[in-house]
Order: C-alpha cells, then sequence, then structure tokens
C-alpha cells in the first residue's frame, strides 16, 4: 500500500506557499491506518522500549496503537496547560513563530527508555523539544517515529545523533 495515495494536499495552507499534508483521510481509512502505524512500528519492533512518548495532537494517534504493539506504556508531550500535575517546559522556535511543549515532571524515570512518536518531521524544533525534554528528565531516548517526513525542511539537521524513521518522505 502507497501511503502517500491516502495524504491529500490543500495548497496554501496554513498560509500562501505552503502545501499543507492533510492525513484525515489516511486516519479514516482502517487499512491505510493500521499499514501506517506498523510501518511507524517495524523500525522499532525488536527495540527494548519502556514508554512512547507521543507528541499533541495527531502523535497521540500513532503513538497509543505503537505503545500497545510494543506492550510498553503511553505518555502525552503537550500543549502547554493542559497537563494537571507538575510539568517540565520547553519553549522552542518552530517555522510559524514559538510555542512549547509540556510533560509532567513525574511522566518518565531516570533510566527509562523512550520511542518518540509523531505525525510528521518539518523543521525539526518539535522533536527536537521534546528529545531534549525527554534527556533532561533522564530518560534514553531509543529512536523517533513519524509517519511523514517533509525532507526539503532539513529537520533532520536538528535530530543528529537519534535513530529517525520516517514512513512516508516527501
Amino acid at each position: 500500500m502507497n501511503l502517500k495515495d491516502l495524504i491529500r494536499e490543500i495548497p496554501n495552507f496554513p498560509q500562501d506557499g505552503v502545501s499543507y499534508k492533510d492525513i484525515t483521510p489516511l486516519l479514516k481509512d482502517p487499512v491505510g491506518l493500521s499499514a501506517a502505524v506498523q510501518t511507524m512500528l517495524a523500525p522499532y519492533a525488536d527495540t527494548e522500549v519502556d514508554l512512547v512518548v507521543g507528541i499533541e495532537a495527531r502523535g497521540f494517534v500513532f503513538a497509543t496503537p505503537i505503545a500497545l504493539e510494543l506492550r510498553c506504556g503511553f505518555v502525552p508531550m503537550r500543549k502547554p496547560g493542559k497537563l494537571p500535575a507538575a510539568t517540565l517546559r520547553r519553549d522552542y522556535a518552530l517555522e510559524y513563530g514559538e510555542t512549547a511543549l509540556e510533560i509532567h515532571a513525574d511522566a518518565i524515570a531516570r533510566g527509562q527508555r523512550v520511542l518518540v512518536v509523531d505525525d510528521v518531521l518539518a523543521t525539526g524544533g518539535t522533536l527536537a523539544a521534546t528529545c531534549q525534554t525527554l534527556e533532561e528528565l533522564g530518560a534514553v531516548v531509543e529512536g523517533i517515529s513519524v509517519l511523514a517526513e517533509l525532507s526539503f525542511l532539513s529537520g533532520r539537521r536538528l535530530l543528529h545523533g537519534y535513530k529517525l524513521a520516517s514512513a512516508i518522505v516527501y
């Protein structure tokens, strides 16, 4: 199955000159969704992982079934103000401005092995901020898995040193 066939492009969204990759057609297709999860999981199927960290919001869609397949827990990386307990926050730049992510301060124990999952690797800022935050908590980042990589934005350069797998590359 060609997963790209299930992703529609929306020109000039969210701003002129950007060609948005809309994954909602893939998400509503049960065969496509299953194929996407299995493709994202495959490079890490034999990796010892304690937790899968999913990045809000669409990363949750893929991280949860991957965690179930790996027989481990799921931890959300959220936008600010969404988590009820004490958090660790990381501010970072992205292609359209600045933002932040938070994780519960007690979500990961020192030495736990984590797999980071998100839907898209663009400029790499979100994934780099996530990995830095996890390492600050003492986690060992075993790898990163994304559905789609926008290689023309060179986000991989911020993730040097991490094992990175992309199911689709544009």
